[in-house]
């Protein structure tokens, strides 16, 4: 291999991607960090433009896991797989001979899998996981993936990891990149905070019978609603109890409103 090894790192918290690229810079100075990605579809966007030779994929991620995602990168890049601690996850990693990494990532273990690494990018080319370990693996994520609606947002502010009930959320709107959560703090008083999941991402893992979208760009919690005031041309404006803002509804999504 020529010039510095490079790598790619997905993980859906910001926080934990921050802090494995530190670890990374501290346990191995010359290797290249060349995109920080949230999801399996974002690595493997990535993945193609850069071709970095280690891809860093958290296991479970929204819309595409970090599996598919080393499926579809195969024998083109050294795979370490980064997962919560699960006994059952560890157990299939230890039996399929792949590098994988537990969170809280610990710096004698990140230091005994870079060696690995150097050691094989010195020497071998890529080896894939196998696929009975992949079809093993997802196996387990669909199984752990349809417990429930959501119950928990991240929202990250600076260095803070602030944990929000969904329970206590009153409205997402769409911006940009981003998704405001209007929320209610431990007192009861209305606050804001953002977050990066896609509202597209978020709906789909929210109550249906707690959260109604009411616009392409906003989605409001069944209980917050004060009144629904009625516009022309199946529209609609939504207000809320204790806030000041007023949420659209547009003529696609009238339907959930009609009866209010």
């Amino acid at each position: 291999m020529n010039g510095s090894p490079s790598a790619l790192i997905a993980d859906d918290e910001p926080l934990l991607r921050q802090e494995l690229e530190k670890l990374l810079a501290k346990a191995w100075p010359e290797l290249n960090i060349v995109a920080t990605v949230r999801n399996g579809r974002e690595a493997v966007e990535q993945f193609e433009k850069l071709s970095p030779d280690i891809c860093f994929l958290d296991v479970r991620m929204p819309g595409l896991s970090g599996v598919e995602a080393a499926r579809r990168i195969g024998a083109r890049a050294h795979i370490v797989f980064v997962t919560a601690y699960d006994s059952y996850a560890v157990e299939a990693f230890a039996q399929g001979v792949v590098d994988y990494l537990v969170k809280p990532i610990a710096r004698e273990r990140l230091a005994e899998t870079v060696m690995r690494l150097q050691s094989r990018l010195a020497s071998s080319r890529p080896s894939p996981p196998s696929e009975s370990l992949l079809q093993q693996l997802a196996a387990y994520l669909h199984e752990r993936q349809a417990p429930g609606p959501l119950r928990w947002l991240r929202a990250s502010t600076g260095t803070t990891l602030r944990m929000i009930a969904v329970e206590s959320v009153d409205f997402l709107r769409s911006d940009e990149k981003y998704t405001c959560v209007g929320w209610r703090d431990e007192s009861g008083a209305p606050a804001e905070a953002m977050i990066r999941t896609a509202l597209k991402d978020l709906l789909e893992q929210l109550d249906p019978h707690q959260f109604v979208q009411s616009h392409r760009s906003v989605v409001v919690a069944l209980r917050a609603i004060r009144h629904v005031t009625r516009g022309e041309n199946e529209t609609a404006t939504i207000h809320l109890i204790g806030r000041p803002e007023v949420l659209p509804v547009s003529r696609k999504h009238f339907h959930h409103f009609r009866q209010m």
